[in-house]
């Protein structure tokens, strides 16, 4: 196991070490900023040696919160996820609300995307009675689609009337 020089005795080597650390985190995925901190601050690197760490890394562009967003966008719009289960993880990751929903907004088309999962789960057949369209809705909404979305894919307009209620 590789041991780490004491923070508070070599300042210049921790940065050089959390510096190092960071570059072999990033070569493996993106992170998010916070994401990123939060990992070398639990390995033990000192906070001031991570924020300058930090900031020359988004400074030179190796770290950069947009694209970390529009890369988690593209990659769960692909997996089925809708906007509202995307946002609240990468709110979770530590973004800023203003580039979450840029990235958001350049996603997919958001009610198409709830109509192709639908599809893929419940066929192509639209739903025959209200407890079929609450249970694709359920499910979209645990995919984390809008009600807006859930309506445009499942047909469930306030005027569109079952006699099996």
């Amino acid at each position: 196991m590789r041991r780490r020089s004491d923070p508070t005795a070599h300042p210049d080597a921790n940065e050089v070490e959390t510096r190092a650390l960071a570059l072999a985190l990033l070569a493996r995925r993106d992170f998010a900023s916070q994401e990123l901190r939060e990992k070398l601050d639990a390995k033990g690197f000192a906070p001031a040696a991570t924020a300058v760490v930090i900031a020359d890394l988004m400074r030179t562009g190796l770290l950069n919160d947009a694209r970390y967003a529009q890369n988690y966008v593209a990659y769960h719009a692909g997996r089925g996820q809708g906007p509202v289960r995307i946002a609240v993880e990468l709110r979770r990751r530590g973004l800023a609300a203003a580039s979450i929903d840029a990235a958001l907004a350049s996603g997919p088309d958001w009610e198409a995307l709830a109509r192709k999962v639908c599809r893929a789960k419940f066929g192509s057949q639209p739903p025959a009675n209200w407890a079929q369209r609450s249970r694709q809705a359920r499910f979209l909404q645990y995919r984390g689609f809008s009600s807006d979305h859930i309506r445009a894919a499942t047909g469930a307009e306030p005027d569109t009337g079952f006699t099996d209620l």
